[in-house]
């Protein structure tokens, strides 16, 4: 599997617990808040992986266009992890705020899966060859793991 590879399988699982999360209704609180809690820590994987290792290659290899392109992502991930999610973790799993927030969270994540899908990640395959998008991928994964493993220790 190569870095592109990984973070389309992550999207597609953030969209699959975003979707789960949005059927739900105020009476599963259970529910809700491991949704949030998987959700959490997948996004908090994944934007690592990208911030610290597919955006610089991608910026690296590329032109200007590819640097704003690298800026607006990392943007879009301080506001889902600095406004959006805090903001619905906070908000009680029975509460009516709880659907709405969770509404703009899943909008707000589309909207950057389909940039990254349709805009980024065609650029990347052009800038780097499968080599490098090989050896992105090992490392992204590793970090991934290193990630979940700081997690469960705090969650223990």
């Amino acid at each position: 599997m190569n870095a592109i590879e990984l973070l389309k399988q992550d999207h597609q699982l953030v969209k699959t617990l975003l979707d789960e999360l949005s059927e739900t209704t105020s009476r599963a609180l259970k529910k809700r808040s491991e949704l949030v809690r998987r959700i959490e820590l997948e996004l908090v994987q994944h934007t690592a992986i990208e911030e610290k290792i597919f955006y610089p290659a991608l910026k690296q290899a590329g032109d200007k266009q590819d640097e704003k392109m690298y800026f607006e992502a990392k943007e879009e991930h301080r506001a889902v992890e600095s406004l959006v999610l805090p903001d619905l973790k906070k908000t009680r799993p029975d509460g009516v705020e709880f659907a709405g927030r969770a509404k703009v969270l899943k909008e707000l994540l589309e909207h950057h899966i389909r940039e990254e899908e349709e805009e980024m990640f065609p650029r990347a395959e052009t800038l780097l060859d499968h080599p490098t998008l090989d050896r992105l991928a090992v490392a992204m994964q590793q970090m991934k793991k290193d990630i979940k493993a700081q997690w469960e220790k705090r969650a223990a």
